[in-house]
């Protein structure tokens, strides 16, 4: 029977100490459910600070290594993460870009403010080409965001024109004359972001009339079908996912949802490395109430499109801590701690369970932005450091197109306080967050393997696991350990490998019984054969 503890945000460390030695479960390999889509490990890049200026891009001239102007430690990087696909130009960027500035000879672009990040000045030396050919060699689906909150019809067409013509048209001629002849394969495409806020800070009535709108004049060109994406709701907005499937329905193939795990939007967030273990606690709590988000905005879609066919893409989520000291304001560079990447796995098993609707997420961002994968300096020396993040990604990558597999699990969990933050979450938000101690995802890969997640965020209870697992035989059992001595420990330039992957042997197989010793504050992902 699950206990459940319900606790004040200072009693968290002192009820630890109460809980139960083993923790048992069963893995249902016997009740197979939907393919987890590999596009839920996708990644999302922003004009945005460093993360494609000093990030992904730095130019063919540059002293730090690059291939064609791509950085290439971060390239190198990014491909072991095996990309399923990349979010661009944006985030609010976007509803500020327009396309035709970022083509053709880059001492002949024009130059634009960011208004939206810094007010930093944007050369638009990365723009279509610099992106798509990046695609390309990753061999992930580009996802771009188009502009409708200060761009035209005929722009946005005329984008996708020449993304995808291979015809005699005008602005496939224009591709050809920038030196790119043959017509890309462009998927996903975003019309307009974030419309309620920063993308034109509309009503979803006025939105779904701009979306039906702007999607009559894009026409898919050959053999090119777009994935239509129409700008969804943030955090716990229901009724604007409600007027969209009532307004424009079926005229789209996804919908997107933006999730943070922040404190608030108004003065301090708290930091991405110090912190107490009440906003460590809070932070796990908030960021596992997306689950609830999902099945909420879920119950909308199923009503309206009882099938299946539009999809949920999660195409903004993450943390979102102060920017470190000494940083550029407004270029959202924060540090990435044993506790982000608790937050990545516990995001990640909770897009697993709801694969069937769940059909792409993109974390933020890719690069030296919010909770990325990868934080560079931008010195000619060129570091490179992955963070904890990243690894979670990359030791998740067996869950890309394995079939989820159920997993029940008998485990504490902890009520964690709304209240901490209340004077930021506001009064909404009174109550208490469950979070679970233990969690766990189980999947099938496509050569008959199962890979199995364990993460205990408990801080100080190591845990006994003893798992039946139903319906498959499994002979070995290997695995990889994501720990750290503390949750604010982190990786840096000078101490690369603070919070890194290593082997894991406390995992045994015996009568079809998996034991696993989970140490605290700790990601395990085994491999089952």
């Amino acid at each position: 029977m699950k206990k459940t503890l319900i606790v004040s945000a200072m009693m968290l460390l002192t009820t630890a100490a109460a809980w139960a030695d083993g923790v048992k479960g069963t893995v249902h390999a016997d009740q197979p459910g939907a393919k987890i889509n590999r596009e839920i490990y996708g990644q999302f890049s922003e004009h945005l600070g460093s993360c494609i200026y000093g990030g992904l891009w730095v130019g063919e001239d540059s002293p730090i290594p690059n291939i064609n102007g791509y950085r290439e430690d971060v390239f190198k990087a990014l491909q072991k993460l095996h990309i399923p696909v990349l979010r661009w130009p944006g985030g609010c960027f976007a509803d500020d870009y327009h396309w035709m500035d970022g083509i053709g000879p880059k001492d002949q672009r024009p130059s634009l403010r960011n208004n939206n990040w810094g007010g930093t000045i944007e050369d638009n030396s990365f723009g279509t080409h610099e992106f798509l050919n990046l695609c390309e060699m990753l061999g992930c689906e580009p996802y771009i965001s188009g502009n409708v909150g200060s761009g035209t019809v005929k722009e946005m067409a005329q984008w996708v024109e020449y993304m995808t013509s291979d015809g005699d048209t005008p602005m496939a001629r224009l591709r050809r004359q920038n030196g790119r002849d043959k017509a890309w394969h462009v998927k996903y495409f975003g019309i307009g972001n974030e419309a309620w806020g920063c993308g034109g800070n509309m009503t979803p009535e006025y939105y779904s009339g701009e979306y039906r709108k702007f999607n009559t004049y894009l026409r898919d060109q050959g053999d090119n079908h777009l994935f239509r994406i129409a700008s969804g709701a943030s955090d716990y907005d229901y009724n604007w996912a409600k007027v969209l499937m009532e307004q424009i329905g079926n005229r789209m193939q996804g919908i997107s949802l933006h999730y943070y795990t922040c404190s608030g939007w108004d003065g301090s967030k708290g930091s991405a490395i110090n912190f107490d273990n009440d906003q460590y606690y809070w932070a796990l709590g908030k960021c596992l109430e997306i689950e609830d988000v999902i099945k909420k905005h879920k119950a909308i879609m199923d009503e309206k499109d009882p099938e299946g066919k539009i999809g949920l893409l999660v195409d903004e989520w993450g943390t979102w801590w102060d920017e470190e000291p000494g940083t550029i304001p407004g270029h959202l560079y924060q540090q990435n701690a044993l506790r982000d990447a608790f937050v990545a796995a516990l995001s990640l098993n909770v897009f697993h369970k709801y694969t069937d609707r769940v059909k792409m997420a993109n974390i933020a961002q890719v690069v030296n932005v919010l909770q990325s994968m990868i934080l560079t300096d931008q010195e000619d020396t060129g570091h490179m450091v992955l963070t904890p993040t990243y690894h979670v990604f990359e030791m998740y990558t067996p869950f890309m197109e394995a079939t989820y597999l159920p997993v029940d699990i008998d485990t504490e969990v902890m009520q964690v306080s709304k209240a901490y933050f209340k004077e930021k979450e506001g009064a909404r938000d009174a109550g208490y967050r469950p979070c679970p101690l233990l969690s766990a995802s189980a999947a099938k890969t496509t050569d008959g393997n199962i890979v199995l997640a364990l993460t205990n965020v408990s801080l100080d209870k190591d845990q006994t696991v003893e798992l039946n697992v139903e319906g498959y035989n499994a002979k070995t059992v290997s695995g990889r350990i994501l720990t750290s001595k503390n949750v604010a420990d982190y990786n840096d330039f000078q101490h690369p490998n603070v919070v890194a992957p290593r082997e894991f042997k406390d995992a045994k197989l015996k009568k079809g019984v998996l034991t696993v010793k989970v140490p605290a504050k700790s990601l395990v992902v085994l491999t089952l054969k």
